[in-house]
């Protein structure tokens, strides 16, 4: 426990300024303005560092921020407007008030309802919520596309987005009903701003809700829940590739707005955005310099390779389409008006095997392929002379040196 250091001396009914230092507790009364001044400079090292003032105490009281110290000077002023904010702004028995990493001081003023001692301490830690917020926001990214087609996914996002904007919904269904020259209008008009406040005062007071009302929490997450899982079901998951992408798109921006709020340094922030966006899309641009390096390096480093020769299989096959193809173009020909068959007749010796032919018949007869097998073929007598009539002019070249004239 630390008596408070004041910048300003007390003059007349004006409270003093306490300076805030970090780790040090101050018990106060009454009305009072506080400072705090960031001494240290932001870096990396703060990324998910948080600064807070904890103020608690037995009793309500209020409380208002400003960014310095002539503004805070300013509110001991009457004006309207701030008299209408506050008349507006909460009260509190325990509350946080944050400070920007980048502030250089921040002023607040303590105004409790009732006089009671309270405490004020500036904490300097490592918040592990933003860290949550900034992992929920890379694994949502990532895996977004996942996600756009996941039916769990799609039911669960469906029912909990019936769940927080069940107020919503009902202040519009109020303003339909209620006539145009109702007192309540206005409120009705305001009606998107108050359910958000108000989803705002349930998230911040959720652990009192949970354990003084859960019989209500209970009742309200079922009846909502189901109907939500109604509406999911009775349009079905996406099935379109369009919707899916729009879907899996709007998961991908809501991540990279969890990875911005979940950081303090903007910096830092808009490095991993942009890291990140460069590695979803990486394939893209790694593809085509690959593409350009080929080309470049072909014409770079282009030698000549040598001609495979064909194997004997490889020759055969070849031999046999296209000998294939000929024929068939040759029997096309004779079919075409520009083919004249009388002159052609004129020249043949078999006139009936060439009618056959253009019919469709083959144009060897069997023994003609059986005699050019002998022939041609594998073991066949052309092979053979060609063989013995080598070896035998092998023979007489190495007998030619041995023999003398006489």
């Amino acid at each position: 426990m630390c008596l408070p250091q004041t910048s300003h001396q007390k003059t007349g009914n004006t409270a003093p300024i306490t300076d805030l230092q970090d780790g040090e507790q101050y018990v106060m009364s009454g009305l009072n303005r506080f400072c705090y001044k960031n001494s240290v400079v932001p870096t990396w090292r703060q990324t998910w560092t948080r600064i807070q003032v904890k103020v608690w105490s037995s009793k309500v009281f209020k409380v208002e921020t400003v960014e310095g110290e002539e503004e805070l000077k300013e509110l001991e002023g009457f004006s309207f407007w701030s008299w209408f904010q506050g008349f507006l702004r909460e009260r509190h028995n325990e509350t946080f008030i944050n400070i920007n990493l980048f502030s250089k001081k921040t002023c607040f003023r303590v105004d409790p309802t009732v006089e009671a001692p309270y405490s004020v301490k500036p904490i300097r830690k490592f918040d592990i919520y933003l860290f949550l917020v900034f992992l929920s926001g890379v694994l949502l990214f990532v895996f977004a596309e996942s996600l756009s087609r996941s039916q769990l996914f799609f039911y669960s996002a469906g029912m909990s987005t019936g769940m927080l904007a069940s107020l919503i919904i009902l202040f519009f269904i109020l303003s339909r009903f209620l006539p145009k020259k109702s007192p309540f209008y206005m409120l009705i008009v305001g009606g998107w701003s108050f359910s958000l406040y108000a989803i705002q005062l349930a998230c911040r007071n959720l652990g009192v809700i949970l354990r003084e009302h859960w019989h209500a929490a209970l009742g309200y997450v079922t009846v909502v829940g189901f109907i939500s899982f109604a509406v999911c079901y009775r349009y079905g998951p996406l099935v379109d590739e369009k919707s899916i992408n729009i879907l899996s798109w709007t998961l991908q921006l809501l991540g990279l707005l969890l990875i911005y709020l979940g950081i303090q340094i903007q910096q830092v922030a808009f490095a991993i955005i942009v890291a990140s966006l460069f590695s979803k899309n990486l394939e893209y641009p790694v593809t085509l310099a690959l593409k350009a390096w080929r080309k470049v390096r072909g014409y770079v480093y282009w030698k000549p390779q040598p001609r495979r020769l064909l194997t004997e299989e490889e020759y055969q096959k070849e031999a046999e389409e296209e000998t294939r193809r000929a024929l068939e173009e040759l029997r096309k020909y004779c079919n075409s008006p520009e083919f004249s068959p009388w002159r052609a007749v004129s020249r043949l010796q078999s006139p009936k095997r060439f009618a056959d032919f253009i019919e469709g018949s083959p144009h060897l007869m069997p023994n003609e392929v059986s005699v050019h097998a002998q022939e041609y073929g594998f073991g066949g007598t052309f092979f053979e002379e060609e063989f013995f009539n080598t070896d035998d002019e092998d023979e007489e070249e190495e007998l030619k040196p041995m023999m003398k004239p006489e």
